[in-house]
C-alpha cells in the first residue's frame, strides 16, 4: 500500500493535492508540515476543509498525527447531495468553494451545499468573484448551466463572518473538451458594489470611483449595488466592489477589491479608494488576456485533464505561479504535460491591434475521467 502514496512534504498546495487525490483515487501523505513553526502542524481553516472532503465522500480514510504535521489520506467515493458546513472565519468561503467546484459534477448525487462563514475578504475570491468568473468556465466543460448556482442569502464579511451561501451544481458522466484560443474583445462591464453595517451611501460612491475609470474606456456598464440590511446582514461591517469585463466570444475577466476588515492595523478605507482598486484591478486583468482569467486557470487547466480522450486547447495570459504548481501536481497524480506554445501574432497589423501582455496556449489531451458513481442513461 506505501508504493502506491504520493508522498508531499509542507503545507503549500494542501487543497489541490487533496482534490486530486480525491478525483484520481490515489492516496497521498503530507508530512512536515509547518514543523519548524512555533506552532506546528495544520491550521483550522485547513482541518475544517478536511471536514469538507469527508461530507462529500464516503469511506475517506483520514489520519493525522498527534501534532498535525502529517496527514495520510485515502480517498473514497464522491457521493454529493445535500448537506450544510461550517467554514472557519479565519478563510473565506471561496476557499472551500473552489475546490468543491471541480469535484461536485463527478459526485454520485448533485450537489446542494449550504455553506455558512465569511463572503468576502481580502484573501479568497469572493463569492461574487467566483459567480461572475469560475462559474460560466465550470458551465462550458459541463455544457450548460441547468441546476448550476451560487446564491448568496446572507453576506458576512471578515473578521467575524455571518455570511451564507447555497451552491447547486449537476453531476455528469463526462465533461466535455475544451476548445478556447480566441477571447474576442471587451465589450460591456458589470459588477456587484455592496456594503454591510455602514451607511447605504456608501455602494454609490463605489459605484461612482469606479465609473470614473472605466467609462474612459468603454460606456456599457452597469454596476448592481447590494445594502444588505436586517436577516441579510453578517455579524461585520465592511464593504467592496466586485467587476467582471465580457468578451464578444464569451471570456470573462474579474477582479474586485475590499475595505480592511474592522480592527486592521492599516487603518479604514474609503470607498473611494476601494472603487478605484478595483477598476485599476480589473485593467490589469484585461491586459493579461486569455480567454480564463488569472484566478481559474488552475480550475481550467485541471479540468481540461478531466474531459474527454480529445485535445482540449486554451489561451491564457502570463500563467500564475499557483497555476504552474497545480499543473506539476497533475502531472503527478495524472501524468498528463501540458504542452504550452507562445501565442504568435500572424503578422504586424494584427500584431498593433493585440495589446495587453504575452499570450500562452495550452494544450493536453483529457484522460476521459468518467463518473462511476452515475448510472448511465
Amino acid at each position: 500500500m506505501a508504493s502506491n502514496v504520493l508522498e508531499y512534504e509542507g503545507c503549500n498546495y494542501f487543497r489541490q493535492r487533496l482534490l486530486q487525490s480525491t478525483l484520481s483515487g490515489k492516496s497521498v501523505r503530507i508530512s512536515k508540515i509547518r514543523h519548524r513553526d512555533e506552532n506546528p502542524g495544520l491550521r483550522e481553516p485547513e482541518l475544517c476543509f478536511l471536514k469538507l472532503l469527508d461530507k462529500m465522500t464516503n469511506g475517506s480514510k483520514i489520519v493525522v498525527n498527534e501534532t498535525g504535521t502529517s496527514i495520510l489520506y485515502h480517498p473514497g467515493l464522491l457521493t454529493g447531495g445535500s448537506f450544510d458546513h461550517e467554514c472557519h472565519k479565519d478563510r473565506a468561503i471561496g476557499y472551500y468553494l473552489e475546490p468543491l467546484m471541480c469535484i461536485a459534477p463527478f459526485a454520485k448525487k448533485p450537489l446542494k451545499a449550504v455553506l455558512r462563514g465569511v463572503t468576502n475578504d481580502e484573501y479568497d475570491a469572493s463569492v461574487d468573484h467566483i459567480r461572475y468568473s469560475s462559474l460560466p468556465v465550470l458551465k462550458t466543460f459541463l455544457g450548460t448551466d441547468e441546476g448550476l448556482e451560487l446564491k448568496t442569502t446572507r453576506r458576512g464579511p471578515a473578521p467575524e463572518g455571518g455570511g451564507e451561501v447555497v451552491f447547486t451544481c449537476p453531476c455528469r458522466q463526462k465533461l466535455r473538451p475544451f476548445n478556447f484560443t480566441d477571447p474576442g474583445k471587451v465589450k460591456k462591464i458589470r459588477g456587484t458594489a455592496w456594503c454591510v453595517r455602514v451607511a447605504p451611501a456608501t455602494v454609490n460612491r463605489l459605484v461612482e470611483a469606479a465609473r470614473g475609470i472605466l467609462n474612459q474606456f468603454l460606456p456599457d456598464i452597469y454596476i448592481h449595488t447590494d445594502h444588505c440590511r436586517g436577516k441579510e446582514c453578517g455579524k461585520s461591517p465592511g464593504f467592496g466592489l466586485t467587476l467582471v469585463a465580457e468578451t464578444t466570444k464569451g471570456a470573462y475577466f474579474s477582479a474586485e477589491a475590499i475595505s480592511n476588515p474592522k480592527g486592521s492595523d492599516k487603518g479604514p478605507s474609503t470607498a473611494e479608494d476601494i472603487g478605484m482598486k478595483a477598476a485599476y484591478l480589473l485593467l490589469e486583468e484585461i491586459y493579461r488576456g486569455g480567454c480564463v482569467d488569472s484566478t481559474n486557470q488552475s480550475m481550467a487547466a485541471l479540468l481540461m485533464v478531466l474531459g474527454a480522450q480529445d485535445v482540449s486547447k486554451v489561451q491564457t495570459g502570463p500563467l500564475s505561479p499557483y497555476t504552474m504548481g497545480v499543473m506539476k501536481h497533475i502531472k503527478d497524480f495524472f501524468q498528463v504535460i501540458f504542452k504550452v506554445d507562445e501565442q504568435k501574432k500572424e503578422d504586424e497589423e494584427e500584431e498593433e491591434l493585440k495589446l495587453g501582455g504575452e499570450k500562452l496556449i495550452l494544450t493536453c489531451v483529457g484522460i476521459g475521467y468518467s463518473n462511476v458513481s452515475k448510472a448511465i442513461l
